[in-house]
Order: C-alpha cells, then structure tokens, then sequence
C-alpha cells in the first residue's frame, strides 16, 4: 500500500505530472493514442478468440471427416460447425459438388439414394468444384484477415502521432520561453515533461499492438495453408468419388 507521501511524489514527477504540463494539442494525441490503444486491444483479443474457437471447431469437424470414408457425409447429415473455417471451404464444395450431381444442393431423405444414383461428373463440372473450393479459401482468409488494419495502423501511425506531440509540446515550450526572457531549467523542465508523454504514450499503444500483430499475421498465414492443404484433400477425395475418368467402374465406385 502505497503512503500518501509516496502518492504526492509521484503525481509530482511522474506521468500524472507530465501529463498536467502537457499543451492542449499534447492532451488531444494522448486521448486518440488512447482510443487507438483500446480498438488495437479489442482486436487482438476477439481475432486471438476467433483463433482458438476456429481451431477447436476444426480439430472436430477434421477428426468426423476423415474417419468417414464418405465425402459428403457430414453435409448429408446436416452437421454444423460454424467457427471452422475448413468446415465453411467444405460446404462450398459440397455445395457445388452436389449441384453438378443432382443438379439441386437440396439434402433430403432420398439425398443418399439419388446421389448413388447419378452419374459420375465430368472434369470440367471437377474444375468447377475445385474453382469453389479455392473462392472460399480466400474469402475465409480474408474474413480472419478482417480489422488487421487496425493494428497495422496501430504499430505504425501511433510512434508518429506521440512524436507529433512531442515536437508540439517542445515548440511552444521554447515558444514560451522566449516570449519570458527566461531559459532556466526550473521553466524548462515542465513544459519539455509534458510534450515527451506523447512519445511514451505512443511508444505504449505500439509495441503491444506490434508483438499483436505479428502473432496474428503468422498465425493466420498458417490457417490458411491448413486450408489450402484441406481444400487439395477434399478435392482429391471427390476425384476418386465422382470423377468420371471413363472407366466403367465409375458409377459402382460413387455407390
């Protein structure tokens, strides 16, 4: 606990101290570095949730997948997994798939039986699927890439913005001082306080969001190779399926 004393001391020389000596102009950086600090922060900890729920959700949704030797089973059955991002690249597919089988992506009782049914589909209906897989690959990168800006902005725009505090605040403090005829170090000190806090607050809103962000960044550039590799697996699961390679296995190899 901390003594009276000890509170007045550093109210006296401290940041509450600069922060009392600081011009208008250094009040207003120190508020929008503040501002910028929280939006940074709200980023960093729902991007690092979305992280461990999507990667969760893909652990389940990967571990049902494969130990079912039936592609489009977990879609025939009208699972869910919202937070994967493999399991959104996986509807797509099965979507366009089952489109180019039935020629409707409806899922009823007779789903099972009248995709045994159909003809096997040509490689240019395949391209088409791998074409839908690799669109929601990148619109699930982008969507884990959403507000990334953010904390870019943070890293680079907040040193600069205390920096234009700083130079503010000493520029009216030598201001000052000349329109007072008085250079002593005792009319220095204050004003030369207040104007370096805006450097010190900038420092602070960017090297947490600088550590945030390269986490993030490389995080999410390893989520997404972990779909393009899910998207190559899945669109080799639905060659081997429902490729019609002409041979007259074909259709007893879909059953």
């Amino acid at each position: 606990m901390l003594l009276p004393g000890a509170v007045n001391c550093f109210a006296e020389v401290g940041i509450l101290y600069a922060f009392g000596h600081s011009n208008g102009a250094g009040k207003i950086v120190i508020i929008c570095l503040l501002l910028g600090s929280i939006f940074s922060w709200s980023v960093m900890i729902s991007k690092i949730y979305m992280i461990h729920r999507a990667r969760k959700e893909t652990r389940y949704f990967l571990k049902r997948f494969r130990a079912n030797r039936k592609p489009l089973a977990i879609y025939q059955n009208r699972e869910i997994y919202p937070d994967s991002p493999s399991y959104s690249v996986y509807i797509a597919g099965c979507k366009e798939l089952t489109f180019h089988l039935l020629g409707t992506t409806e899922v009823d009782d007779t789903f099972s039986t009248r995709v045994a049914e159909s003809e096997r589909i040509s490689p240019v209906a395949m391209n088409s699927v791998r074409s839908a897989l690799e669109r929601e690959v990148g619109e699930q990168a982008l969507k884990m890439e959403d507000r990334m800006t953010v904390l870019a902005t943070a890293v680079s725009g907040a040193p600069f913005l205390g920096l234009l505090g700083t130079v503010w605040g000493v520029m009216d403090t030598f201001s000052a001082i000349a329109a007072s005829n008085s250079a002593s170090l005792t009319t220095m000190a204050p004003g030369v306080s207040g104007a370096l806090i805006t450097t010190v607050t900038g420092l602070l809103v960017a090297i947490p969001a600088m550590f945030g962000y390269n986490f993030l960044v490389v995080t999410i550039r390893g989520l997404t190779v972990e779909l393009d590799n899910f998207a190559g697996e899945l669109a080799a699961s639905f060659d081997h399926r429902y490729l019609d390679t002409g041979s007259p296995r074909s259709r007893s190899a879909a059953r």
